[in-house]
C-alpha cells in the first residue's frame, strides 16, 4: 500500500537556493522533499508543495492574498486527498516586520492550519491524517539586504522552535526542530543550501518512519 505525504511549506520547502530568486531553485533531487522521497522509498508518494513568501495565516499586504497558506491549504488537501500525513514547515514569512507578529502568535497560526486539516479530515477513509509541525531553522543575524524587510525578525525566528513545539504538544501532532539538523546559509541568513536540505530530509524521514505506521 502506497502512502502520501504532503509537504506544504514555503520558499524552504519549493527549494530557493539562498541569496537567489523563487526561480534560482535545487534541483528535485536536492531539495528536502525530494531527499525525504528517496529515504522513505516506493511505498511513499511524497508531494512538495512550497510557496515563496507563504505565511500561515495572513494575506500578505504587498505580495498578494496568494500567499496566505490558510486559504490555498484546504483546496490543496482536497486536490491530493486521501492523505497520511501532513509536514507543515512555515512561520519564517510570519515574521515580516509588515505582520508585527511575536513567535507565539506564529505559532498560534500553526495551530489554525492543524484545526483545519482536522475539520476536513482527508486522511484515508475520511479520517484525520498524522500531522507533522517542523519549526524551521533560525535566521542568521545577518540578512543582508532582507534587514529592512525582517527589522527585529531574528531574535523571534529563535524562539519559533519552542513555541511551535508548545502548540504541538497541546494539540497532540508530531514536532520536529529543523534547526538541530541544520542552519541557514550565511549568502542570504534565511533560505537553507543543498547541504541542509538533505540533512533535513535525511532527518523527516527517520521522523515519519518512527511515528509507527499500521
Amino acid at each position: 500500500m502506497m502512502r502520501t505525504v504532503l509537504c506544504y511549506g514555503d520558499s524552504n520547502t519549493h527549494g530557493q537556493a539562498p541569496g537567489g530568486t523563487p526561480l534560482d531553485r535545487y534541483p528535485l533531487s536536492k531539495r528536502w522533499p525530494g531527499v525525504l522521497a528517496r529515504e522513505l522509498g516506493a511505498e511513499w508518494y511524497v508531494i512538495e508543495e512550497g510557496l515563496s513568501g507563504r505565511t500561515t495565516v495572513h494575506d500578505d499586504p504587498i505580495e498578494g492574498a496568494i500567499k496566505n497558506g490558510r486559504t490555498y491549504l484546504r483546496p490543496c488537501l482536497m486536490s491530493h486527498a486521501p492523505v497520511d500525513l501532513v509536514i507543515i514547515m512555515l512561520g519564517t514569512n510570519d515574521l515580516k516586520a509588515r505582520f508585527g507578529q511575536p513567535a507565539s502568535e506564529v505559532a498560534m497560526g500553526i495551530g489554525c492550519l492543524i484545526h483545519d486539516i482536522r475539520e476536513l479530515a482527508p486522511g484515508p477513509n475520511g479520517r484525520t491524517p498524522e500531522i507533522m509541525v517542523v519549526a524551521p531553522p533560525p535566521m542568521l543575524d545577518d540578512i543582508k539586504e532582507w534587514e529592512q524587510i525582517f527589522k527585529n525578525a531574528q531574535p523571534k525566528s529563535r524562539e519559533l522552535n519552542l513555541q511551535f513545539e508548545i502548540m504541538a504538544d497541546s494539540l497532540e501532532v508530531h514536532f520536529f526542530d529543523a534547526g538541530s539538523v541544520c542552519e541557514c546559509d550565511p549568502l542570504d541568513g534565511f533560505h537553507i543550501n543543498d547541504s541542509a536540505h538533505r540533512a533535513l530530509g535525511e532527518a523527516l524521514a527517520r521522523e515519519v518512519e518512527a511515528i509507527g505506521w499500521k
